[in-house]
């Protein structure tokens, strides 16, 4: 009897302001080895948000195949969205990123770990004592959530997924994961690694909250901050390219926002590590200014990367790499 293995088609629906992910198995009798073995499938469009019922079929075309070892002979399928007719679909973000992967990105995932409305580890009726003990920390007193964030660690290394580190956050019940990658595959290995850590909680009875300021008030919001360098920013360097490269981020620095997620006007305030979404500044090591200039790139002679700060938890990271390797690309020094 012939093996059976299960493919998790996953892609990006059409929900507005930002997508929500979708996903559904099809079973094939042969092992594929990379995402061109895995059939092109179909899906009903007018259930997702993008197309109309009279004519909904919408098109799954994979490009990104990980093992999912949480499932007996299974795959994760990382899809592109097409329509009927084989145009990229209007919601396939990733289809408008041209790929280069000359460029390097670390993405630094917060989320909020959701026990209903509310944070885990937060009262019932109530909050917590004020940030302070909750960042790196270790202790049942300060620490909640470890044995689900652990279990999305291992899921994504033997996945192959690029995670490169996990912390507990500023807000109690607030966690952090970071992944790097090239080109559009690190945004393929951040989309797949939030739909690990959303089935993850299924498992625990919790939810997974990337909205930028999950709770009001004097509480840390959430971001994806973005780091980046090509090889201009990682070997050659210098402070004038370092700087005309941010000046050239503050010309457009309103295009960026729109790009960066929705509602992160109420996490970009100024406070709590923040820059305002209404101005625009870099430094070195200034973890309050848009584009933070790593402390190792000043002092290595101005080589290394850089720190986009701005995009919101929830932005979508396609749309993040693009708008960055965009700018990028438009300086000369």
């Amino acid at each position: 009897m012939s093996e059976s293995y299960k493919l998790e088609y996953i892609w990006l629906d059409g929900h507005k302001p930002e997508p929500s992910l979708r996903s559904k198995t099809k079973i094939v009798s042969s092992e594929p080895a990379s995402a061109g073995d895995c059939p092109v499938w179909s899906f009903d469009g007018s259930s997702t948000e993008q197309a109309e019922g009279g004519s909904s079929d919408c098109m799954l075309i994979p490009v990104c195949l990980v093992p999912d070892t949480a499932r007996k002979n299974g795959y994760l399928v990382m899809c592109e969205v097409q329509d009927a007719e084989g145009n990229a679909h209007p919601t396939n973000t990733r289809a408008k990123f041209e790929d280069d992967t000359d460029f390097w990105f670390g993405f630094e995932q917060e989320y909020t770990i959701m026990d209903g409305t509310a944070p885990l580890g937060f009262p019932k009726d109530g909050y917590p004592g004020p940030q302070g003990p909750y960042y790196c920390s270790v202790g049942i007193e300060n620490c909640v959530g470890r044995e689900l964030v652990e279990e999305h660690l291992d899921q994504c290394l033997a996945a192959g997924l690029k995670v490169t580190g996990i912390n507990a956050e500023v807000m109690k019940g607030q966690w952090e994961f970071q992944l790097f990658g090239k080109g559009k595959e690190a945004a393929d290995h951040l989309w797949i690694a939030r739909y690990l850590l959303a089935r993850v909680a299924e498992d625990y009875g919790v939810s997974i909250e990337l909205h930028p300021k999950p709770i009001k008030g004097d509480w840390n919001g959430s971001g994806m901050h973005s780091n980046f360098s090509n090889t201009d920013i990682r070997e050659k360097g210098g402070e004038d390219m370092i700087k005309a490269i941010c000046e050239a981020f503050g010309a457009v620095h309103d295009a960026h926002i729109g790009e960066y997620g929705s509602d992160n006007e109420q996490r970009l305030t100024g406070l709590h590590e923040t820059q305002s979404i209404e101005k625009f500044s870099y430094g070195v090591s200034d973890r309050g200014a848009s584009i933070r200039i790593p402390i190792a790139t000043a002092q290595d002679g101005w080589k290394g990367y850089l720190e986009d700060r701005r995009p919101a938890s929830n932005a979508d990271p396609y749309r993040v790499a693009a708008r960055i390797v965009n700018t990028v690309k438009g300086v000369t020094v």
